[in-house]
């Protein structure tokens, strides 16, 4: 029986101004019913580029094909989709081959209930009257395990957390009942437990009708419980490919054996994280990432800065409530509290990490503590100073000592002006006796520290890569020197390899500068190796408060043991061959 999908010696290259670009080179691999595979690398390794050649959905003006791509079904004639006709394609997208994209919010209508949405794609494919898809639309949401079926059939997107939009957007792509379905990074940027459970629900669905599944991720750890074999890229072409033991086990290329060990929860806290070029041999490309920090394990270039003892940050019975429902004279009659009551403190040079799932009020309490939400009550006490004293226009001066790092560095940035402008604005605020002169030689030495170069001043942020966009906002964050400094998500949606490297750069910076952290994340593996203590958070109130090792090793509350089990985790064989591979390189076959 021929599989459901061969690849066969794909290339795909596009015209541009510069020329032509080749994103995939000499791609094969082949897909069998009931099988997933798992199509792992960094981005722009050409992930995404071989899903949507599948279904054709890159321009057709700029791109250009070579191979063959053979799609198969059981009693059916197998059919090239790179010659395929029009019309055939339309029955080939969403129906027999379905597919579930990145970005579920970009992916829905924003204007058109959920329910109609899913309407549209069963009518689409299957001959049937509005009441038979509407109650083929209910039962598909209580398959995806939506609560309440009915109640989010007339919601809006807006109104969905993310679990529950990808949820639709697995509801929509099974509408057809699919022979292939393609997974385009379904669960990057969602919360550990959240993740988990829609890598089950793939799991269970792929069990249940027997399709096959392409799994796309940068992360190779994820795949260890849900892929049958993983095929690896790497700028455009596959390295390397098995089933899914012997990958993790047995990496025989210097490129996968980096995305393994790169994962902070294989070292100890505060260690070096290796990155790719550490694997690669590349020891350029290393000095250029890191131009005054470690390379390869060594520090020749930094300085420690020994924090001063005492509390920066002081917070007493924080508040932050808002508006949830309002009578018609528009009194309000009932609040949500976003953070109920919430007290800590913030040594000086301390790394605090901050967890929990999205909505538990983890960025509604780092805006409170800037300021940028006003809080109902409590106290912020930074440096001494009760903060919710001044009106917030008095503390321009004051606001120079505590910045933030947001989640999505590319919506951080404006994307109208150059990162060097946009560096150049800040100074303009904060350093108006300085003269042009110094503030660009101050630009340059920003982008410097966070290892980017002169040049990259005059860019837009669309010409960085996710990891650069983020060292930029990095950089803006410094450029008024803050005494505190809160990373909001700062790594959750980057490749594991640059989150490695921003990790890094955070902790190097930290070392020169002896700024204080305040470190959020769902990710309890990443928080524990940066962080000295942790705060776990829930519906609004801190539960459970300890060192680092404490809170990982030996967690007392239930909601911070799920949240540690459902980090997806390498084997510990494999495990113990990585940090082998470390210690000796060469030792890995």
């Amino acid at each position: 029986m021929p599989p459901v999908l061969h690849i066969d010696k794909l290339g795909v290259s596009f015209s541009g101004e510069q020329g032509q670009h080749h994103a995939l080179r000499n791609a094969s691999f082949s897909v069998d019913r009931g099988e997933i595979i798992a199509l792992v690398g960094e981005s722009g390794s050409g992930k995404s580029v071989t899903a949507l050649s599948v279904l054709q959905l890159l321009p057709p003006d700029t791109t250009h094909y070579a191979g063959s791509i053979w799609f198969a079904e059981n009693g059916q004639p197998t059919v090239d989709l790179l010659k395929a006709g029009a019309g055939q394609l339309r029955s080939f997208r969403g129906g027999r081959i379905g597919m579930i994209f990145q970005e579920p919010m970009t992916s829905l209508n924003p204007v058109t209930t959920c329910g109609k949405q899913v309407m549209e794609a069963v009518r689409t494919h299957h001959r049937m009257t509005t009441a038979a898809a509407r109650e083929k639309t209910l039962a598909l949401f209580e398959k995806v395990q939506l609560p309440d079926p009915t109640d989010m059939f007339n919601r809006y997107p807006h109104q969905l957390s993310g679990g529950q939009k990808q949820r639709v957007m697995i509801a929509m792509a099974m509408s057809a009942e699919p022979a292939l379905l393609i997974c385009d990074e379904p669960t990057t940027a969602l919360d550990v437990t959240v993740q988990q459970t829609i890598l089950d629900l793939i799991r269970t669905l792929q069990h249940e009708t027997g399709m096959a599944v392409i799994f796309i991720t940068h992360d190779l750890a994820l795949v260890a419980g849900i892929a049958d074999r993983v095929v690896v890229m790497y700028q455009g072409s596959i390295v390397e490919q098995g089933n899914v033991q012997t990958i993790m086990l047995h990496p025989s290329y210097p490129y996968t054996q980096a995305l393994l060990a790169c994962r902070p929860e294989l070292h100890r806290r505060g260690d070096r994280l290796p990155v790719v070029a550490d694997f690669l041999g590349n020891s350029d490309t290393a000095k250029s990432v890191y131009p005054t920090a470690l390379v390869n394990g060594k520090n020749t270039d930094l300085t420690c800065n020994s924090p001063s003892p005492g509390i920066l940050l002081e917070v007493k019975h924080l508040s932050v409530w808002f508006p949830q429902q309002k009578s018609f004279t528009g009194r309000v009659l009932r609040f949500s509290r976003a953070v109920d009551d919430v007290s800590f403190a913030v040594q000086r040079g301390e790394t605090l990490g901050l967890v929990g799932e999205s909505g538990c009020g983890k960025t509604t309490l780092s805006r409170a503590l800037l300021r940028l939400i006003e809080p109902t009550s409590g106290e912020i006490i930074f440096n001494g100073h009760n903060w919710l004293q001044y009106p917030p226009a008095t503390l321009r001066s004051s606001r120079k000592q505590l910045q933030i790092i947001f989640q999505d560095p590319y919506s951080a940035l404006n994307p109208s002006i150059t990162v060097g402008n946009a560096l150049m604005e800040v100074l303009r605020v904060h350093y108006r006796q300085d003269s042009v002169s110094a503030r660009r030689r101050r630009v340059a030495d920003l982008l410097a520290k966070v290892g980017l170069l002169p040049e990259h001043a005059n860019r837009y942020p669309h010409a960085f890569s996710g990891g650069q966009r983020q060292r930029v906002v990095i950089a803006r964050a410094l450029a008024t020197s803050p005494s505190f400094l809160i990373c909001d998500e700062s790594v959750s949606a980057l490749d594991v390899s640059v989150q490695a490297q921003v990790l890094n750069l955070l902790n190097d910076l930290k070392k020169e500068f002896g700024f204080t952290i305040i470190f959020i994340s769902h990710n309890l593996s990443v928080v524990h190796y940066i962080s000295d203590r942790i705060m776990v958070m829930q519906q609004g109130k801190i539960i459970e408060t300890g060192t680092a090792d404490q809170v990982y090793h030996h967690p007392t509350e239930a909601y911070t043991r799920r949240l540690i089990a459902a980090i997806p985790e390498i084997t510990a064989a494999a495990g113990t061959r990585h940090q082998d591979f470390l210690q000796h390189p060469g030792t890995l076959p």
